[in-house]
């Protein structure tokens, strides 16, 4: 159970606009495509077959969005701590794939913060060394307030 002197607790009133999360990586190796691929069920061979996304036009096998909105969630969970509650997740555009063999950069900086009610957003991003994949876009989380603790 999660306490209120949880040391991975982030507090509303802690956080600071243009604050930014910790970078969180994500080497894409073909196994962890393919092991990613049955685990959300999604079979389409183009996240797990070189050859075929090849011959459909793509560079090579690439994430799908569910692996790369949880790269997101992560990110964001990694840094809000336990107790933070997702809202919404906004503007996920893919503008690139995610590639076999690359490896994925998740970048967040804080855009907004109500301490009154707890709402911050986050301004997030994939990125890999040629630049931004996905995004930017925004997730918004409700943090706790140390004045609900009573």
């Amino acid at each position: 159970m999660t306490t209120p002197s949880d040391p991975d607790t982030r507090y509303a009133e802690d956080v600071r606009v243009g604050e930014e999360l910790p970078q969180v990586t994500f080497p894409l190796p073909l196994y962890r495509l393919v092991m990613e691929s049955g685990a959300n069920r999604d079979f389409n061979s183009i996240h797990h077959n070189r050859d075929y996304a090849r011959a459909t036009g793509a560079p090579d096998a690439y994430a799908n969005t569910l692996f790369l909105m949880g790269m997101w969630e992560r990110c964001l969970r990694d840094w809000a701590g336990p107790r933070a509650r997702i809202l919404a997740l906004k503007g996920f555009r893919m503008g690139r794939f995610n590639l076999v063999g690359t490896t994925t950069r998740v970048t967040g900086t804080v855009t907004g913060a109500d301490p009154a009610t707890g709402e911050v957003t986050v301004r997030m991003a994939c990125e890999d060394d040629d630049g931004v994949t996905v995004g930017p876009g925004a997730m918004v989380v409700r943090l706790p307030r140390r004045a609900d603790e009573g």
